[in-house]
């Protein structure tokens, strides 16, 4: 990937094909995961809510996904000057918003019938929220500079900042007192989760991850395009 990222011809070429083959996967692992979904029996403790758990859960994984994608990007971008690394932070921030955003709208959703409220602030739920907040900021701080190599630069600094929150939100749960549960996928002893709700939830989550790589690439590519035509508006006005 990085042999990709450096060489952006090899990188259009690439992407011409790979993006759309990751779309077709991501429609056909939502659509089989939509379907496990429902067809799932109700959990004996949440009920139907459980439902929203695939959703919610894969949303959440995702968040901290995109934002590891964002800071590797802008890491390669600031430090190594590496070609198209600054194009594909930006074009990651807007999607990790996307999901950090879908996480904690459905986590309210499914606090509100198990906990009794649409939002308390715990550890958990907290972290998740200064999550959403350095993708919001980093966008504010894109738009706010018009010069795009200072924007970079602070852009990237920013993301390599928020980083540092990526642990934070992961061991929130283990770290403090917090309402939300603990891991019940990703432990030692293995799944806490029976095969009828585990399915549907890795499903999910690989759609996301598929769907995210497609328009990951497709705004790359945008991104690309964008800069030269840039480039041809400046050489035709010089």
């Amino acid at each position: 990937m990085i042999a990709i990222l450096t060489n952006p011809q090899r990188f259009m070429a690439f992407s011409a094909w790979f993006a759309p083959l990751l779309g077709v996967i991501a429609a056909v692992l939502a659509a089989v995961g939509l379907w496990s979904d429902f067809a799932a029996p109700p959990d004996y403790q949440q009920g139907y809510t459980v439902h929203i758990m695939f959703i919610h859960v894969a949303a959440a994984w995702m968040s901290l996904f995109v934002y590891a994608c964002l800071g590797a990007a802008s890491f390669l971008g600031l430090v190594f000057r590496v070609a198209l690394a600054d194009a594909a932070a930006r074009a990651a921030a807007p999607l990790g918003a996307g999901f950090t955003l879908l996480a904690l709208v459905t986590g309210s959703f499914w606090g509100r019938p198990m906990w009794g409220t649409w939002w308390v602030w715990d550890a958990r739920l907290t972290s998740v929220l200064v999550l959403f907040l350095f993708y919001l900021g980093y966008l504010a701080l894109q738009a706010a500079i018009d010069d795009e190599q200072r924007s970079a630069r602070a852009c990237a600094i920013l993301a390599l900042v928020g980083l540092v929150n990526l642990p934070i939100v992961h061991f929130s749960v283990e770290w403090w007192n917090t309402l939300h549960q603990g891991a019940s996928v990703f432990r030692k002893d293995g799944p806490a989760m029976p095969p009828v709700y585990l399915v549907p939830l890795l499903t999910i989550a690989l759609a996301y991850m598929a769907a995210f790589g497609g328009l990951w690439l497709v705004r790359i590519r945008a991104e690309v395009w964008r800069r030269r035509a840039n480039v041809l508006a400046l050489r035709a006005a010089g």
